[in-house]
């Protein structure tokens, strides 16, 4: 089963809930929302790793977001999109642990003989078609810089 089609079995599930699937129904259609638009602009049907950049995107916005919400002392919705990002992941591949993408960023090196910082975007180049929707870009990012320098 497709990823979509996965989304709209979900979606529903959580219509026949009624009142219990009220906030699922609506982060999947956000989702779908989302999907769709890309669909049209493209203007053909998505693959499902096209949709999980689609939601990969949704949960980096929403993380992204928690940190403002914090901030601003607006705990209900950092809350709120706590869950929504639980609910997202679901559908995401298993993210990798830190010493997983250690793993991979040593194996990066080794491969690209990569010996400092000015050699970060040959490691990164090399490193991220592996991670792709199964690690966030800014995790990567900081333990590529901690193991070049």
């Amino acid at each position: 089963m497709s990823l979509k089609q996965q989304l709209s079995e979900d979606m529903k599930a959580a219509m026949k809930e009624k009142e219990a699937g009220k906030f699922r129904l609506s982060v999947i259609r956000m989702a779908r929302s989302a999907i769709q638009k890309l669909e049209i602009d493209k203007r053909r049907e998505l693959t499902d790793e096209e949709v999980m950049d689609v939601l990969s995107k949704e949960v980096k916005q929403r993380r992204d977001s928690i940190h403002e919400y914090e901030k601003a002392g607006r705990s209900e919705v950092v809350a709120k999109l706590n869950e929504e990002i639980a609910l997202l992941t679901a559908y995401l591949p298993q993210q990798l642990s830190e010493a997983e993408i250690r793993s991979l960023v040593h194996e990066a090196v080794t491969v690209t003989g990569a010996q400092g910082p000015r050699d970060m975007g040959k490691l990164m180049s090399t490193l991220m078609p592996k991670v792709k929707g199964r690690a966030d870009g800014k995790i990567v990012n900081q333990i590529v810089k901690e193991i070049l320098n």
